[in-house]
């Protein structure tokens, strides 16, 4: 059988972006504040456009909303988006895209692990006509050998298990243009695995190769638990694989409970020493024990999410908001206005 390849586009050239967002999410990045913001200062003296920095406070306990709000005093290219509480990661980054006005927008992370002079060679993808451009990791630098094995891991999982387009060793740094931001905005699921939501938008995507660099400060925020808790809502908000996986679990049992009758008939026949009953009992009330509990525990997870779902709360909530004018965005399908606080 043919296996049909990737899809070709008919690209349509376009004109250098009038407004580039720079979206960043943050969470307890004291220390790494003023690395950013100097690399930012003498990266958008090299754009051939205007920019704007949009930094989103994640709920941070230490110096960071301080700091990130007197650089907003100081230069109104940057807006700062202040939420009620620490929403996590993916959420943080949608209240960052939700509020980018820009023609394109970049997604960073705050401590400068992806290299800024990429995003030149990500422009030059855009005018080509590409609607999203990622950065796909060729090396990165400074991370041990269980974080690299367990992120190529993922995204080979991730690839099989979530959606056959989604690239492999590319994070979110990315340019995604308005034509697919304002499409990707229209998609408010709460458990969201935005590496997975850009590729099921499709448009035309390329990649960017680049070295990952080490961090310029501080620590990560991912540990394994929560790298793993991510892996969890990617798998379970974009495939039903697990569900699929409890059937065969179910074959399993029962291929496992016809050898284990076989046994005993045969032991019976032959007179082969055992103990009257225990054996089988054991083996199959453990399996299919453990087999019902891991199907139960998997529907309780899609329950859960869809209960959350239903709920239509609000993805995030923003306490405060430098720099930012009468901006409206769609949220639930609902234009909401935000007050001007500087």
């Amino acid at each position: 059988m043919h296996k049909p390849g990737p899809r070709r586009y008919l690209l349509q050239p376009r004109s250098y972006p009038s407004l580039l967002s720079l979206v960043i999410p943050m969470y307890n990045e004291e220390a790494v504040v003023g690395f950013l913001r100097r690399a930012l200062e003498d990266f958008m003296r090299t754009l051939g456009c205007d920019a704007e920095i949009i930094l989103v406070n994640d709920g941070s306990t230490d110096t960071t909303l301080p700091q990130v709000a007197d650089w907003a005093d100081q230069d109104r290219r940057v807006k700062v988006i202040d939420l009620s509480r620490n929403f996590g990661h993916q959420l943080a980054t949608t209240a960052g895209l939700d509020f980018a006005t820009g023609d394109a927008a970049v997604i960073l992370d705050a401590d400068l692990q992806d290299p800024l002079y990429v995003i030149a060679e990500m422009m030059v993808h855009y005018c080509e006509g590409y609607d999203v451009v990622y950065g796909q990791r060729q090396c990165r630098d400074g991370e041990t050998c269980f974080k690299r094995c367990t992120a190529w891991l993922f995204y080979r999982l991730m690839r099989r298990m979530v959606h056959q387009d989604l690239p492999l060793d590319a994070g979110d740094f990315r340019l995604i243009s308005r034509q697919c931001l304002n499409g990707l905005q229209q998609m408010r699921e709460v458990h969201r695995f935005l590496r997975g939501m850009v590729a099921w938008a499709g448009y035309p995507q390329i990649s960017v190769p680049y070295r990952r660099a080490c961090r310029v400060a501080g620590a990560t925020k991912y540990s394994l638990p929560k790298m793993l808790r991510f892996a969890w809502t990617a798998a379970t908000s974009f495939s039903t694989l697990p569900l699929k996986a409890s059937i065969v679990m179910g074959i399993v049992v029962s291929l496992l409970g016809f050898a284990e009758g076989l046994r005993a008939t045969l032991a019976h026949l032959f007179h082969w020493y055992a103990v009257p009953g225990w054996s089988s009992l054991t083996v199959l009330v453990s399996l299919v024990g453990g087999a019902i509990l891991i199907s139960v525990g998997v529907v309780g997870e899609y329950v859960g999410k869809i209960y959350e779902q239903i709920k239509d709360r609000p993805l995030y909530l923003v306490s405060r908001a430098f720099n930012v004018g009468a901006a409206t965005f769609q949220h639930h399908d609902e234009p909401v206005t935000w007050r001007t606080y500087r």
